[in-house]
């Protein structure tokens, strides 16, 4: 199993702070509010609900694992049994099909104490899972829809800038990675475990743009942003170089070769935050 610092900081994303999030904040949510005073509403609270979400995951995946665990051979475990069964290993509980197994089991699990078929609670959390997906890859694709009409605008190619050239670009991009690896749609699997060290890059250039912009206002008001930034940016960064190491040892060209950009960009975003944040110091 890998260290819990700093992987800790970058597997648990979205319940507490989420580059995605800052993305869908900036590029979504900013046009649906009624008026400016309605973000504060609108953001702090969705990102209460949302970490309410994710402790009610970690329940799920814990006491509701031990509600009833059923193996491969069909035999039903309880309590310490289901959890070091489910758990035995960091491989055993490795895998997007483990975690999520873990999560509509152990949710099933606790529905179903109060009353309701097993079998059906199983249903109600596929659903939702799948839902929640689906709802994300929505979202997702819009936003790529904005970065790709902004990109094409900085090289002056209007003609790639409209909202369906621009969408098809992103589903495209998309589709080609998923089927990058054949028939089975899973290539995105490939770049999966490079999926928290760049959602946390992102989190951190949030904190460092929310840094400078408090900096503008006068006084100390830029710790409050600030001190996250260089908590979030040293531990994404950290944790970038043990796994260019990581992947170098097992010879992944293709994670190695990723993973070595992401890292150049986010010490690259730390250097420029760091630059501009003296230059204001020095001009106030």
């Amino acid at each position: 199993a890998p260290p819990m610092w700093p992987f800790l900081f970058i597997t648990i994303a979205c319940g507490a702070i989420s580059g995605f999030h800052a993305l869908v904040s900036s590029g979504t949510s900013s046009k649906q509010v009624r008026d400016e005073s309605d973000s504060l509403f609108v953001g702090y609270g969705s990102m209460l609900m949302e970490g309410t979400l994710a402790t009610l995951v970690i329940i799920a995946v814990s006491a509701g694992i031990g509600m009833g665990y059923v193996t491969k051979s069909g035999e039903t475990l309880m309590g310490v049994a289901a959890w070091t069964t489910h758990y035995s290993s960091w491989a055993a509980a490795a895998g997007l099909g483990s975690k999520i197994a873990a999560f509509v089991n152990g949710s099933a699990n606790m529905i179903a104490s109060t009353g309701l078929p097993n079998n059906f609670a199983v249903v109600i959390m596929g659903v939702f899972v799948a839902s929640f997906a689906g709802t994300t890859l929505d979202t997702a694709t819009r936003i790529q829809r904005y970065i790709v009409s902004e990109l094409f605008t900085s090289f002056k190619m209007n003609f790639l800038t409209g909202k369906y050239i621009a969408t098809f670009i992103a589903v495209a991009t998309a589709l080609a990675l998923a089927f990058a690896t054949g028939a089975g749609g899973k290539g995105a699997l490939k770049l999966w475990p490079l999926f928290g060290a760049v959602n946390q890059t992102l989190a951190g250039l949030a904190l460092i743009i929310i840094t400078l912009y408090l900096k503008t206002k006068g006084g100390m008001k830029w710790l409050v942003a600030g001190i996250p930034a260089v908590l979030m940016m040293f531990m994404t960064i950290w944790a970038l170089i043990l796994n260019q190491t990581k992947f170098g040892t097992s010879h992944n060209m293709l994670l190695q070769i990723v993973n070595g950009l992401i890292l150049f960009l986010a010490i690259w975003i730390a250097v420029e935050g760091v630059i501009k944040f003296m230059s204001m110091k020095s001009e106030s």
